[in-house]
């Protein structure tokens, strides 16, 4: 869903926040399983109200992909209690915005509203979680929106294709191999029943996370929560995907025709899931990478070689083992095959020499300012305290996850690089301007003699 911008917003949720400050929560659980997190916080009259679902792409029905993106447009035509297209004017009309977001794993909805109308922001989830509307007509008009959505993301941009390219050709077994998009096929194949059935399954108590942040009265919050949110009906347990994708032993490659003036390298490298201690070096050395414009790729190929307009290293966390992926467009006249030697060597430097010091300090110092901004705004200290909850099963670890990137040492970066970061682990795609059309050679008419 777009994001709804209101002008008098965008200074919403800002306050300092420094290294040392602990965030406070409270955490709970209603009967039906619907897990609470609080946090407190007076420096702004605002209230951010978020519900993390744990159902992503990687929960769907292999023939009937996209639903967990389709059901994070569809949950907001409305429900039995609120008019079709009325759910965004109720929070703009009261001073908020609100979005959603759908990822492998996960489908994550919040409001940010003036602290007055936190009731209205319970209100409005309990509706979602309830009373949701799916019906033929919501349906339709989704399917069409999420179509065009395609068209813009997809197939009209530029590399648009990257993603749902590398992860088919990545996995082989796990539910990873498609993107959160899905396909329009199955989307347009399915029944009303099964949207319904989707809908019944995974939006239920027992599959979320409430988290609140802001400014409110803790006493009075949790009388609304228990009024919207006790009675919702507990559902049945989920069974999730246990599928293991085989470790690789052969890089695979290929060749992506697409409608672009330069030719881009993509690699994707198999990585352990996010929270694993490995996980936090192979993050740590995308960063030495391509963090910042004095990021080694940066410096080495953009601004020295001149070999890349753009290059880019990026793990995708996932809950299960996922990958790391690098991108890069060619400068004019370098060969896609000469830019993907030029990253290599850069990875092959962290295999075979310890980063210095003074590379490793910055390093550190970068990562605790993403996570001073990443918690530098109410909606974001409501998320990190749901991902961290409902990933790792601790979300206290807002306050302690640093110490898990400090653990890290050199020598582990390097390793990971050696582990994870070789050619049979990867998949390489050469995105490659279309070919034009070949001009028709005129008919040669024989002559009479």
């Amino acid at each position: 869903m777009k994001r709804i911008f209101l002008v008098a917003a965008c200074s919403f949720g800002l306050f300092s926040l420094s290294a040392q400050n602990k965030i406070e929560f409270e955490q709970y659980k209603l009967n039906n399983g619907l897990n609470v997190i609080l946090h407190e916080d007076h420096s702004t009259p605002i209230v951010a109200v978020t519900v993390l679902y744990h159902v992503g792409s990687k929960n769907e029905d292999p023939n009937r992909t996209g639903f967990a993106h389709f059901f994070e447009h569809l949950l907001f035509e409305g429900s039995e209690n609120i008019g079709r297209g009325e759910y965004s004017k109720l929070v703009q009309s009261n001073g908020g915005i609100l979005n959603a977001n759908t990822t492998f794993d996960r489908t994550f909805y919040f409001e940010i509203l003036p602290s007055n109308q936190l009731e209205l922001g319970l209100w409005l989830e309990s509706e979602r979680m309830m009373h949701a509307k799916i019906d033929e007509e919501g349906v339709e008009t989704q399917r069409e929106v999420v179509k065009e959505e395609y068209r813009q993301r997809y197939e009209n941009s530029p590399y648009g294709t990257f993603l749902p390219e590398m992860f088919s050709r990545a996995f082989e077994k796990h539910p990873y191999q498609w993107v959160p998009i899905g396909s329009l096929e199955h989307l347009n194949a399915a029944k009303i029943d099964e949207f319904r059935e989707f809908y019944k399954t995974f939006y239920i108590p027992n599959n979320a996370t409430l988290s609140i942040a802001g400014d409110f009265d803790k006493k009075q919050l949790k009388k609304w929560i228990d009024k919207y949110f006790s009675d919702i009906p507990k559902g049945k347990e989920i069974v999730r995907p246990n599928v293991v994708e085989p470790a690789k032993t052969a890089e695979i490659r290929d060749v992506i025709e697409d409608n672009i003036q330069l030719p881009a390298v993509m690699m994707g490298y198999h990585t352990p899931a996010q929270g694993t201690k490995d996980a936090y070096a192979v993050d740590m050395l995308a960063q030495i990478l391509s963090q910042g414009n004095s990021s080694r790729m940066q410096k080495s190929i953009v601004d020295e070689q001149q070999k890349a307009l753009f290059v880019g290293a990026f793990p995708f966390p996932t809950e299960d083992p996922g990958m790391s992926l690098m991108f890069g467009i060619t400068n004019m006249g370098v060969s896609v095959e000469d830019l993907e030697q030029a990253i290599d060597k850069e990875v092959e430097r962290l295999q075979t020499e310890l980063i210095s010091e003074e590379e490793f300090q910055k390093l550190q110092n970068q990562i605790e300012n993403d996570m001073i901004s990443q918690n530098s705004k109410i909606e974001g200290i409501a998320e990190s305290l749901a991902n961290y909850f409902v990933y790792y099963g601790d979300a206290n670890l807002i306050n302690t996850e640093m110490d898990r990137y400090m653990k890290v040492t050199r020598e582990d970066i390097m390793n990971a690089a050696k582990k994870y970061f070789v050619k049979e682990n990867r998949v390489v795609l050469h995105y490659v301007p279309k070919k034009a059309d070949a001009p028709k050679q005129p008919e040669m008419k024989e002559e009479k003699k």
